[in-house]
């Protein structure tokens, strides 16, 4: 279904703040010099600041007010040093959070990419791309924000502010409990906002991956929507999850200003209990005037950083909500994630009967399901031998596919188990199986990059034997046609090529990396009858000594096969030559009928 719950991303639930950063410091602690260095600053740059209000204290009750004017150029000097030492620390605080920020997410981005490409097949047929790139992109993105004005400028923060609490306190305890009877309020306030804060961070999030993944799939299929005018369709949808990320938004906006102003309002309300207060102190000769302007300079202070609360609440919400979201993706491996192989087993380990097992490939009692137990194959066996020919025909999701797909271990059998050259492949080591295998799908898929890193595909072993594969395919006659050879640029997904001229590229990228054993399924629908003529000339020098599995829809291109193997609703029901098979009068001699009187009869 194209609308609903296919883009409702998750929105996780509960989440435990200290277990996330905690798990998050490890990417931080490659870099702790950094943190370190950054760390070190702070105390400074809060001295600069704290010692201001006392600098103007000084000039106003020693000289403005005294009218003793012969020092105070030397304190205005003082004051002007502090503030330019404030901007410098400050400078190179905010750089070094940056950096280190940069490099944070350069490597967690790494990790997230590495983890992706480890992933099963099962995983993305049931997550959308665009929730992905969300992950890699906009939630790692986030944490960098969260370096730049939260996590250790938060330490500052709090150095700064515990700073004036006891500057105010040495000056005038009085005032002091006066100017902080604001704060409980002002607790209550920040505690309760960061519970609902939170919540609305995680929508937002979510909202965001739906509509990544929404843009990637219509984006993609483009000519689709046009060729079917499903512009407008297309566009309330897009409307649809557009007002669903704005909607979203709207409570973080609110919780943010409400925040901002409630802060703004208790500051106010500090400095008329200041003045109020103060002024009486004054009267009694119990404070002088520039202590009272200390006083009110030091809280417009001491309530900057908690002014700012509300920014920082957003970026660290925002950056709790994206850990959540990074590190489910992270532990996604522990779910159903096929093992990577354990070892290769020993002649002991091999079964009784396989003897003769070496180099071949063998089914053995193979059921498997996609999902729970709706199996799509049910007690296949089959064995093919090196270097056989073996084709697998049948009806339109009967399984056939999915054999191939259980061979290269995209998915683990749910039942039974196949054997190569008489080992269990779920034993074997997981890259080494899929070296020994060639590859090439009914629709390929391409790069983008050039014609030659599509062949190769950076290999280069692969790369040396390109040209040669793409003669041997019928490839290299519309490759040296064009302008720049191999040296052709591929736009993405191979949008500048014909869908004959990117199967060819898939077969000669097949050939290239030499395998074992080459699995086709439906792999010349693509081509038209003169590139296919040329393939299966390629396609029979190139299987000599190979192991060949081919999954066909069409019975011409596998009449020459050493067996054909009928797959019915999910269970072998024929094996044979094409001639045995015909005289058997089944399923494949009416299948083959029923083609052929399909060509007959246009």
């Amino acid at each position: 279904m194209h609308f609903g719950g296919a883009y409702e991303d998750e929105i996780v639930g509960k989440a435990y703040d200290g277990r996330l950063m905690a798990r998050f410091i490890r990417y931080v602690l490659p870099y702790r010099w950094l943190a370190v260095a950054a760390l070190c600053l702070l105390p400074l740059s809060a001295a600069a600041r704290l010692a201001q209000p006392w600098i103007m204290k000084v000039a106003i009750d020693e000289h403005i007010i005294t009218g003793r004017m012969e020092g105070l150029p030397l304190v205005a000097a003082g004051f002007l040093a502090l503030i330019l030492a404030e901007s410098l620390l400050t400078f190179f605080e905010v750089w070094l959070l940056q950096y280190l920020g940069q490099r944070v997410m350069f490597d967690l981005r790494m990790e997230l990419f590495s983890h992706v490409q480890r992933l099963p097949v099962a995983f993305f047929d049931r997550t959308p791309t665009g929730s992905l790139v969300t992950r890699l992109t906009s939630d790692v993105e986030v944490l960098g924000e969260m370096f730049a004005a939260g996590i250790i400028t938060v330490v500052g923060d709090i150095l700064f502010l515990a700073g004036i609490v006891g500057v105010m306190l040495w000056m005038n305890l009085k005032l002091s409990l006066v100017t902080f009877a604001v704060l409980p309020v002002l607790i209550w306030v920040a505690f309760t906002f960061r519970v609902r804060m939170r919540k609305a961070f995680r929508e937002v999030r979510a909202r965001l991956a739906n509509l990544n993944t929404f843009l990637a799939e219509t984006i993609g299929g483009m000519a689709v929507v046009q060729l079917f005018n499903r512009q407008e369709t297309e566009r309330r949808e897009f409307s649809r999850l557009n007002a669903a990320y704005r909607d979203a938004n709207l409570p973080v906006i609110t919780w943010d200003a409400s925040l901002y102003a409630l802060v703004e309002t208790l500051s106010s309300i500090a400095v008329g209990l200041i003045i109020w207060y103060g002024g009486g102190e004054i009267v009694s000769g119990a404070l002088t005037f520039g202590a009272l302007v200390a006083f009110i300079q030091y809280t417009e202070k001491f309530f900057g950083p908690i002014r700012d609360l509300s920014a920082k609440y957003s970026i660290m919400q925002g950056a709790m909500a994206a850990l959540e979201r990074i590190f489910n993706l992270l532990d996604t491996e522990k779910d159903g994630y096929p093992s990577p192989g354990l070892r290769p087993p020993s002649p002991s380990r091999r079964g009784a009967g396989d003897e003769g097992a070496v180099n071949t490939i063998a089914f053995k009692d193979v059921w498997f399901a996609y999902k729970d137990e709706e199996y799509v194959l049910r007690g296949i066996d089959l064995t093919i031998r090196r270097g056989e020919k073996v084709a697998l025909v049948g009806e339109t999701g009967g399984g056939k596919t999915t054999v191939t797909r259980l061979l290269s271990r995209f998915y683990d059998v749910s039942r039974g188990s196949i054997l190569f050259d008489g080992a269990d492949i779920r034993e074997l080591p997981l890259p080494d199986l899929r070296r020994r295998i060639g590859v090439v799908l009914q629709e390929p898929y391409l790069f983008t990059g050039t014609i030659g890193f599509n062949i190769s595909l950076g290999d280069e072993g692969a790369a040396a034997r390109m040209e040669e594969a793409a003669r041997l395919v019928g490839a290299a006659r519309f490759i040296e046609a064009l302008p720049k050879k191999y040296d052709e640029e591929v736009r993405e997904r191979g949008v500048n090529l014909s869908a004959g001229e990117r199967q060819l590229i898939s077969f000669a990228r097949a050939v290239a990396f030499d395998p074992e054993i080459l699995v086709l399924d439906e792999a010349t629908s693509s081509v038209d009858s003169e590139s296919e003529r040329l393939i299966q000339e390629g396609l029979r020098a190139l299987m000599a000594g190979r192991t060949s599995l081919v999954v066909a829809h069409r019975l011409s291109t596998v009449q020459d096969a050493d067996r054909i193997v009928v797959i019915h609703r999910g269970e072998k029901v024929e094996e044979g030559t094409h001639r045995e098979l015909l005289a058997a009068g089944g399923v494949y001699a009416r299948l083959y009928q029923l083609q052929f009187r399909e060509q007959d009869n246009p």
